[in-house]
């Protein structure tokens, strides 16, 4: 009768705690997701200003930031001194995707429209459920897969609206261009769910000084085989630091939160929050230049925001499976403190040749 009625309070208890933690994840997870579309956005300002300036140094651009990474994240492992969870050859592989995915995706707008990138970039939503769904064994219901929907509705009713009519143009080479942002999209899902796995399992900490360094090498080596010659050329004015440092620290915040969302909400969460992130970028023309938009970019911004909503509560099997698996590792925890307090068993043998468990007496 005590385990049983231990087992029934444990059980509310726990439920309770659940659902506390849940919402609160859930609004965190919302929260730090509209910061890092914000951050995006900002990277975007400060690129079409270098682009406006003709600067075109992507890998530059990057280069900055995880040498930030390093600087700060590294100093914090060095100062630990302890040896590396992860094995550096991991970190070095998702370094190489990493500035891969950077500088592809940046590319393709050289090649296609800004409308095709904004809409193929969506490719990386399916491919994070499915490489999620396959390698960390997530766990979809059905309004998640709602939610995903409505939030992709969400953008593509921006891609198709009129602010973008004067973008139709394919530019010089849209198929070009168009396999790049595909190729970009992929790789950005691998290093999103790469990263997720890599905060669940070992050191937050160590995978960004890790990310930075590597990152930093690859960077470096590609600017001195790619943009050597474009480096050279640029007249470093004031004008032209201040996108470099601007896009510099943005991109440090926003790597620096990802890992914190991708504990608490993975990878498509992520990639569904940074959906907004031209949304933003229109309200930002709207009040700071006074520019006006077409009215089908509050309803795609609404819709995103529902949708968002919707994946982050999940279905309610998913809620009760996990209340379910807290409680029965409760229950085993009482289980193994009440035969502590009882002491340990010994095993004896009857006449008939049976063994029997019995308390041992102390």
């Amino acid at each position: 009768m005590r385990g049983q009625w231990l087992s029934c309070v444990v059980g509310e208890d726990m439920a309770r705690r659940l659902r506390a933690t849940r919402v609160r994840g859930m609004v965190v997870g919302l929260a730090l997701g509209q910061f890092v579309s914000l951050l995006i956005t900002s990277t975007g300002f400060s690129s079409s200003e270098l682009a406006r300036r003709g600067i075109n140094a992507p890998t530059s651009q990057s280069f900055f930031n995880y040498v930030l990474l390093a600087i700060v994240y590294g100093s914090i492992v060095i100062h630990r001194r302890k040896g590396l969870k992860t094995n550096w050859y991991y970190y070095l592989m998702l370094g190489i995707v990493d500035v891969e995915a950077n500088f592809i995706v940046v590319k393709a707008y050289q090649y296609t429209s800004l409308t095709s990138v904004m809409l193929l970039d969506c490719w990386s939503i399916p491919c994070v459920i499915f490489l999620t769904w396959i390698f960390l064994k997530t766990k979809y219901g059905i309004k998640k897969f709602i939610g995903v929907a409505i939030c992709v509705g969400g953008l593509v009713l921006v891609v198709f609206s009129d602010v973008h009519a004067g973008d139709r143009a394919g530019g010089p080479n849209p198929v070009k261009g168009d396999m790049f942002v595909i190729a970009g999209s992929m790789l950005y899902a691998v290093s999103n769910v790469s990263e997720e796995y890599l905060v669940k399992n070992g050191d937050r900490i160590e995978m960004m000084a890790m990310l930075g360094a590597f990152g930093a090498v690859i960077s470096g080596c590609q600017i001195a085989i790619l943009e050597r010659n474009e480096l050279k050329s640029i007249h470093w004015t004031a004008g032209a630091v201040l996108p470099f440092v601007g896009f510099a620290l943005a991109m440090f915040l926003f790597y620096s939160t990802v890992p914190i969302i991708l504990k608490i909400c993975g990878a498509t969460m992520l990639n569904l929050s940074l959906l907004t992130s031209d949304m933003w970028a229109v309200l930002i023309r709207i009040f700071a230049y006074h520019q006006k938009v077409d009215w089908m970019y509050f309803v795609a911004f609404a819709g995103v925001a529902i949708g968002l909503i919707i994946y982050s509560k999940g279905s309610k099997e998913e809620d009760q499976t996990a209340q379910v698996a807290e409680v029965n590792e409760e229950e085993h925890k009482e289980a193994d403190e009440e035969a502590a307090i009882e002491g340990p068993v010994q095993t004896t043998s009857t006449a008939d040749g049976h063994s029997s468990i019995q308390p041992k007496q102390l």
